[in-house]
């Protein structure tokens, strides 16, 4: 066995690997760039090296030095993890040119299952289903756009490398055809260094179902059953579950032997995933599955494979890599139980899921039940460089309904702040009836978006709660100070403020009148509402709040505060009343970048006139295109950015002519 590895990634892959390493007894070296000096994977590792600047391009992707930091510290192997280069047939073969060992395939392995075209035609020649589609070299646009109306819209445009949603767009009309075709190609481009993609038919009711297989150096090839991945969106995983729902024996036989044959076929080592997309319009049938493509990694949804089989995969990983059989024959492995894997992101679901950036003021997990795997903490910075996961949430019980029950409490008892994410959103989505009735498929997210996104405005005693804890006065008597017990008695009557929050649904205006230390009446317009400061930890408070006593999470940051109670979170912004904020219409006459990123594409010039919704600008961040559009009709009065610009949050990019008020 190794006595020491180097972990050529970041964040939560991570640090799950290192914690099977030391528990292997196994000494590991992190590696990072200049954003994550501080990281937890940093902290934790034996050794650590820096990489460079904070583009993964100038450091985690950089072949050269992730092999120099390994060879400098003595390491015999390195893991890559998922993502990064985790998929490289070019890094897994420097790492063995260096005579280091590469936790996991072959370099011809990685190449033969890189590609989705060739992947696809290998798949047919061994008898594998593929989906009905174009896999070939030839990538003219005029041919493509042939390709497309044979197959039969919808259909989907798929970067030919890579994974994780880039470079995939689904078509449902011709006319849309050349657009979406570009973008995609630019994603691909971006995302993998090739823009090459294939056509395939588009599934109306399809579940994305996938297999676990693992290989070893002696020929051996077993399956670790399935998982149900069709919660998704853009493409990207959301909630998984093992086993799948509805899975018969007959075609978790099928799955598992056809991708056992995948393996085989490649000469595969060390851990992978098989990819089927199931027709289910008829219902789970073993001949109505075709092969999509084999990630030749390590899942992140791998925990719940864990969790039904008793196995620890990166333990395996790293025994087949050092020479070692497999522990476990066909035969020996089971299924216990079920489990799922809740991914929490830095992200705005209402707003098409876009990524989110900030400092994690607070980051609390208090179901002791749940497994956690994240890589960062509370005061970690989200960063626009990388993918913006905060955590997974993975839950195990002894029946589906056992474990979907441990999930919502797990995501229920999830506290954080200071950051956009999908939290709320995850509870709503396992939710969701035909999800809890155990019939999913991949556009649950898509005709339930509505309901999963909208603003619920907050219940009057949270927000006569939220104007109390928004005084700077809600904190500890100071025990040294005897006029600080009197909290806010003053000699002529009672203190009283007028607070203003806004929400997303609205915005309240409350008077808040003190009645005694941590004893306040919130008059809310239409009736007043006792709140009582009854008892206070760290970021926590205890309230009695019309007559019901609550325990709430708070935290207050740049004139954000949030509340988290009843298993929501509430988010309130507090105006500065001496600011002198702009007109909301002002904000109509430009397009702002929401969020950090870089400008790849001006649709746009000085004097153009534009309708309401006309795409602009084209900026890329966090690993996605963005297409921003105008937020009015009107004439653009100037582009404020180049192509090739970075620009931060709230960089104005586009500005619009005033609109004449007619004054």
């Amino acid at each position: 066995m190794f006595r020491k590895i180097l972990v050529a990634n970041r964040g939560e892959i991570a640090c799950r690997v290192i914690r099977t390493a030391r528990r292997m007894g196994i000494a590991t070296v992190a590696v990072y760039s200049d954003a994550d000096v501080g990281a937890l994977h940093v902290e934790m590792a034996d050794e650590a090296v820096r990489l460079g600047r904070a583009p993964a391009e100038d450091s985690y992707l950089s072949i050269e030095r992730v092999v120099a930091a390994a060879e400098r510290t003595g390491a015999e192997a390195i893991h890559p993890g998922y993502g990064f280069l985790s998929e490289n047939a070019d890094f897994a073969a420097a790492v063995g040119q260096a005579g280091i060992v590469f936790i996991g395939p072959l370099p011809s392995a990685i190449r033969a299952m890189g590609l989705k075209d060739a992947a696809k035609s290998l798949m047919e020649q061994s008898g594998v289903p593929v989906v009905p589609g174009y896999h070939g070299t030839e990538q003219g646009e005029g041919l493509l756009a042939d390709q497309a109306a044979l197959i039969g819209y919808p259909v989907l445009i798929k970067a030919r490398a890579g994974g994780g949603g880039k470079g995939m767009r689904r078509v449902d009309h011709e006319e849309d055809f050349p657009e979406a075709l570009q973008a995609a190609k630019r994603e691909a481009k971006g995302a993998f260094g090739d823009d090459a993609i294939l056509l395939e038919r588009y599934l109306l009711q399809p579940r994305h179902i996938e297999v676990q297989v693992f290989g070893d150096r002696h020929g051996n090839v077993v399956h670790l059953f399935e998982r149900d991945c069709s919660l998704q969106r853009r493409h990207q995983k959301v909630i998984e579950e093992a086993p799948a729902p509805g899975m018969t024996p007959e075609m978790r036989r099928a799955m598992g032997d056809a991708a056992v044959r995948v393996a085989r076929a490649i000469g595969y080592q060390g851990a992978g995933t098989v990819e089927f997309i199931a027709d289910v319009s008829s219902g789970l049938s073993p001949d109505r599955f075709y092969f999509m493509e084999m990630n030749t990694r390590l899942q992140v949804e791998h925990p719940i494979t864990e969790a039904i089989t008793g196995v620890d995969l990166v333990e395996w990983q790293l025994r087949v890599a050092a020479g070692e059989p497999l522990p476990m024959k066909q035969s020996e492995l089971e299924i216990y139980g079920w489990a799922f894997e809740a991914r929490l992101y830095a992200e705005d679901a209402a707003k098409g899921f876009l990524p989110a950036t900030g400092t994690l003021k607070q980051l609390e997990f208090t179901d002791v039940s749940a497994r956690i795997d994240s890589g960062v903490r509370a005061g970690d910075v989200i960063s626009p460089y990388y993918d913006p996961l905060i955590a997974k949430i993975i839950v195990h019980g002894p029946t589906r309904a056992a474990a979907l029950s441990r999930l919502n409490r797990a995501l229920r008892t999830s506290y954080v702040a200071g950051v956009t994410t999908n939290l709320e959103f995850l509870e709503r989505l396992a939710s969701v009836e035909e999800f809890i009735a155990g019939h999913p498929d991949t556009g649950i997210i898509d005709r339930n978006f509505q309901e999963l996104t909208e603003n619920r405005p907050p219940e009057d005693g949270v927000i006569a709660l939220a104007a109390v804890l928004s005084l700077e006065t809600t904190t500890s008597p100071d025990q040294t100070d005897p006029w600080s017990a009197l909290g806010y008695w003053q000699l002529w009557g009672e203190m009283q403020r007028i607070v203003t929050l806004e929400h997303d649904a609205g915005h309240a205006s409350l008077r808040v009148a003190a009645k005694g230390f941590d004893f306040f009446a919130v008059h809310d317009g239409r009736r007043v509402i006792p709140v009582k400061i009854v008892g206070r930890g760290e970021g926590t408070f205890k309230a009695e709040v019309d007559g019901r006593q609550v325990e709430v999470k708070a935290g207050t940051v740049s004139r954000h505060l949030t509340l988290h109670l009843d298993g929501r979170t509430h988010a309130f912004r507090l105006p500065d009343p001496l600011s002198d904020e702009a007109e909301d219409s002002a904000s109509e006459d430009h397009l702002i970048a929401p969020m950090p990123g870089l400008v790849k594409i001006i649709r746009t010039e000085k004097g153009a006139v534009v309708s309401k919704g006309a795409p602009l600008v084209v900026m890329e961040a966090m690993k996605m295109e963005l297409s921003l559009v105008a937020p009015r009709d009107g004439t653009i009065d100037l582009v404020d950015v180049y192509e090739g610009q970075h620009v931060g949050e709230g960089t104005v990019l586009v500005t619009l002519k005033a609109e004449d008020t007619g004054s």
